[in-house]
């Protein structure tokens, strides 16, 4: 039996665009209770995604080992597994990297656990298209990451002090990554491009060395948030930053991923810029509930 506790994700985090993201104490757990002949696979599943994800044949996780095996030129073995879902789906939390990074792990466990970090790494991208979830998935904490189509290069930050945590407001109406991409520009000013530019590397410097206050100006976006919060309904995405971006609690705020989700880092007591960022989803229309997370330290735990 493989039980795999697999991390939810934040991705971007404003000025890091396919580049920024950082594992979250929300999981996923995957369990390989029984190997089948190959081609035959069969899933129960619990939690998140119930009446979506029980085609177990079209699951990514089963989609995702396959690719890896043929990746590798490996035997396709088929299995039974159970999935309990604590990650919304298409919430922008890194629901699908979560089933991207089991299906490629439990490939290189069924077969000897040939293959090193970076080599799962680079087909865990290669699968997902980009590198922002699935690499903190993986190594957990907060990662910068490069991908060229080809080549992936990373590195690993340190994890959130204990009193910085991490809040996800999490409406009831989806974004799919599909959309989200799409309504993206094709070309963007140069100075937006510098703007944002900058922004990371001042997320990135302040990160690395514990400057917590600099957060806020490192998170600020001008690649894709402003189209993005166009998504949600009414004035939604907009309220959120012009409201939440200046509640006393809120340390720095972004759209998580490619949304719908809200992510707020806030320092001390969460209760009041919960309710701030789930009344904004309200007043717009729309049910919303929120988690008070961590900063997960470590990324799939093999248990």
């Amino acid at each position: 039996m493989i039980r795999l506790k697999v991390p939810a994700t934040t991705a971007n985090l404003g000025s890091g665009f396919d580049t920024l993201g950082m594992a979250l104490s929300l999981y996923n757990i995957f369990t390989v209770k029984e190997i089948l002949p190959e081609g035959e696979y069969t899933c129960e599943i619990s939690g998140e995604g119930v009446d979506e994800l029980k085609e177990a044949r079209k699951n990514m996780l089963v989609t995702s080992y396959i690719k890896a095996c043929n990746e590798w030129n490996l035997p396709v073995q088929g299995f039974a597994f159970e999935s309990c879902n604590a990650v919304p789906l298409n919430r922008g939390l890194g629901s699908s990297s979560t089933a991207v990074v089991a299906g490629v792990v439990i490939a290189n466990v069924l077969n000897g656990s040939k293959f090193p970090e970076s080599e799962l790494l680079r087909v865990m991208t290669k699968i997902e298209g980009h590198p922002d979830n699935v690499v903190p998935c993986y190594i957990g904490g907060m990662t910068v990451s490069c991908w060229d189509g080809e080549s992936l290069r990373y590195v690993r930050l340190p994890a959130l002090p204990n009193d910085l945590n991490v809040i996800a407001a999490v409406p009831d109406f989806q974004v799919h990554t599909e959309d989200a991409r799409k309504i993206l520009p094709e070309s963007v000013p140069f100075k937006d491009a510098v703007f944002n530019v900058s922004h990371a590397s001042i997320l990135c410097a302040a990160w690395a060395m514990g400057r917590w206050d600099l957060l806020r100006v490192g998170m600020e976006d001008r690649l894709h948030q402003p189209h993005r919060a166009k998504l949600f309904p009414g004035s939604t995405g907009e309220k959120f930053f012009s409201e939440i971006s200046n509640h006393p609690d809120c340390v720095a705020n972004a759209i998580s991923g490619s949304g719908p989700t809200m992510i707020a880092i806030v320092h001390g007591p969460a209760a009041k810029l919960s309710e701030a960022m789930c009344k904004i989803f309200t007043d717009g229309g729309a049910a919303s509930h929120f988690f008070v997370l961590n900063c997960a330290s470590s990324g799939t735990v093999i248990e």
